[in-house]
């Protein structure tokens, strides 16, 4: 089979042809639909070496955003039949430690909650199969596309977790600022629309087109990126700042903006991957605002995902390539030249 694989790092990923996986004693192999690129990918990719912690062999297949259809089920594995259209859960923990435990295998204490395409010793679904586990990790999607729905799995799932934390704070007047309307604040945007009627959302990006599409995903305010923005989100919250402000860039400029944004008591929940520094001192950010990097979500928050979708009060805007164009994807990606999600289809 295809496949999309970092063969060395800071070089770029090569199509090669590889094995088709053998599903051994509780594994599902799947027959991949749609594996979404994602920017996490291209910090793998422009990495100088492996990721802290995680001992990776090159090379290895990319893609941690996943669906398809049941290809072949390993001895022992029960609840699915092949041909059954499936989402990848994509935390692969222990499922022994504290937290797997709980549900949380994001927090894998053992493992670091690393999945397929992530460097951690598992290949991802850029390619015409993926090998799973274990099929706790399957999550029907009934009639979902799911050459649309992979996205659902990461985009999707940390936006859901990162809003759902705050909830509490979300009440009658309150606000809700998204910096960054790229795939994860679109989503972001919907998330919040879909779980709380009563907060202001308001997007915050350098691109008039993305803020555009802010606002035809549900945000009442779509603000260019600056002072200005600041004063505005000032104006619209009694000059208080917002109870919840969401960074989904992550660099320095967005942190700065994110601190100034927030409000005393409220929550700064740091998503992008942008290698920024957030600056902390005795006033800034406010006093007790919570500041927290959350990453993905658990198995159950996704099944919850994949409800709201079904209900169609979110969904995902896609741009698909086929396998051999992945390269072509990542570049767009990479250029912000994709207005949501950019999913690889091997089986179009």
């Amino acid at each position: 089979m295809r496949a999309f694989q970092l063969v060395g790092w800071r070089q770029p990923p090569e199509l090669r042809e590889v094995p088709v996986p053998e599903p051994g004693p509780g594994q599902v192999l799947v027959k991949v639909a749609g594996a979404g690129a994602c920017h996490s990918d291209l910090h793998i990719m422009e990495a100088p070496g492996p990721p802290p912690g995680l001992a990776t062999e090159l090379p290895f297949t990319l893609g941690h955003e996943n669906t398809g259809w049941v290809e072949r089920l390993g001895a022992g594995v029960t609840g699915f039949t092949s041909g059954d259209p499936v989402i990848v859960y994509g935390c692969w923990g222990c499922g022994m430690c504290a937290n797997c435990r709980q549900g949380l295998e994001n927090y894998c204490q053992n493992l670091g909650g690393q999945g397929p395409g992530l460097g951690g010793g598992h290949d991802g679904g850029m390619a015409e199969y993926l090998l799973v586990p274990a099929p706790r990790y399957l999550i029907p999607l009934g009639t979902l596309d799911p050459r649309q729905a992979a996205p659902l799995s990461d985009a999707g799932l940390t936006s859901y977790h990162a809003v759902k934390r705050s909830l509490h704070l979300l009440g009658p007047g309150s606000t809700a600022v998204v910096i960054g309307a790229g795939g994860l604040g679109q989503m972001t945007i919907q998330i919040l629309r879909a779980l709380t009627t009563a907060t202001t959302v308001v997007a915050v990006d350098t691109d008039t087109g993305k803020l555009k599409t802010a606002k035809h995903m549900g945000a009442d305010e779509a603000l260019l990126s600056g002072d200005e923005a600041i004063t505005r989100i000032k104006d619209l919250t009694g000059q208080l700042g917002a109870e919840l402000v969401l960074d989904m860039v992550g660099i320095d400029p967005t942190l700065r903006m994110a601190a100034q944004a927030a409000r005393v008591l409220g929550h700064l929940t740091i998503v992008g991957l942008g290698g920024g520094a957030l600056p902390v001192n005795f006033i800034s950010p406010p006093h007790e605002c919570s500041v927290a990097s959350p990453y993905w979500g658990t198995l159950p928050e996704l099944m919850e995902v994949i409800t709201l979708a079904q209900q169609k009060k979110i969904r995902m805007l896609v741009e698909h390539f086929p396998l051999e164009r992945a390269a072509e994807a990542y570049q767009l990606l990479h250029d912000g030249k994709i207005q949501g999600r950019a999913v690889v289809t091997p089986h179009a």
